[in-house]
């Protein structure tokens, strides 16, 4: 096989990777609507999705690998690749994060609100947007704005700790939430989760357009 059809293999799990993607984002902002309006039959389609992620996670992994066998790729395609395998790995499991907010939404269909629901979708709409803008450095090869969604992450995790203070606060003075607030509590380390496996798409988006490994380095890169 030439260069021309490897690079339209490439294209075309590129392709796949994508459309993994739009799913998983649709399964996250599926599993926050369900949680706003307290939907159990929202909540429980996310589980048909996570299945159909699963089953594209294989593909695209099974894909990815036999390219390096048969071709033995080297430098850029083999980042790519590379960067593949691991991209697809973190979409499947924000996929997970996902499944676990549906559940939490569901233990909350019918029971009163414990506070109103604001921190949480705010927390939301910045994790949805980190994942976006990786996904996009990921297809443009833009460095600078994988970074810039890094440096986002310590806004999702100040959220998560000021709603694990504010949800601890009333549960001590009503003993009677505390199931609630735990499942609010869970529903924000979820989200928190997602957000690091954004930052992880960003890091190697970083690796494929560049060759450059930021892991645990990220802070010393943007000083």
């Amino acid at each position: 096989m030439d260069q021309r059809h490897f690079d339209i293999e490439l294209r075309q799990l590129k392709e796949k990777l994508l459309s993994m993607a739009a799913r998983v984002e649709g399964l996250i902002n599926h599993s926050i609507e369900a949680l706003k309006k307290k939907d159990a039959a929202m909540a429980e389609a996310i589980f048909g999705l996570d299945k159909e992620i699963d089953r594209m996670e294989i593909d695209i992994e099974e894909q990815a690998i036999s390219l390096i066998a048969r071709r033995q790729p080297a430098a850029g395609d083999l980042r790519f690749l590379v960067g593949v395998i691991k991209i697809n790995n973190d979409l499947e499991r924000i996929g997970d994060h996902g499944v676990n907010i549906a559940q939490n939404a569901l233990r909350l269909v019918g029971q009163p609100d414990v506070k109103p629901l604001i921190d949480i979708p705010r927390m939301a709409d910045l994790t949805v947007g980190m994942l976006k803008d990786s996904l996009d450095s990921f297809v443009s090869g833009d460095p600078v704005k994988a970074r810039q969604v890094c440096t986002r992450d310590d806004q999702v995790d100040d959220l998560k700790d000021q709603i694990l203070e504010e949800l601890s606060t009333i549960m001590m003075k009503k003993p009677e939430i505390i199931a609630r607030g735990m499942s609010l509590i869970l529903v924000s380390r979820n989200l928190e989760r997602i957000a690091d496996l954004a930052t992880d798409i960003s890091e190697e988006a970083i690796y494929i357009s560049q060759g450059e490994v930021i892991k645990h380095r990220i802070d010393q890169r943007l000083s």
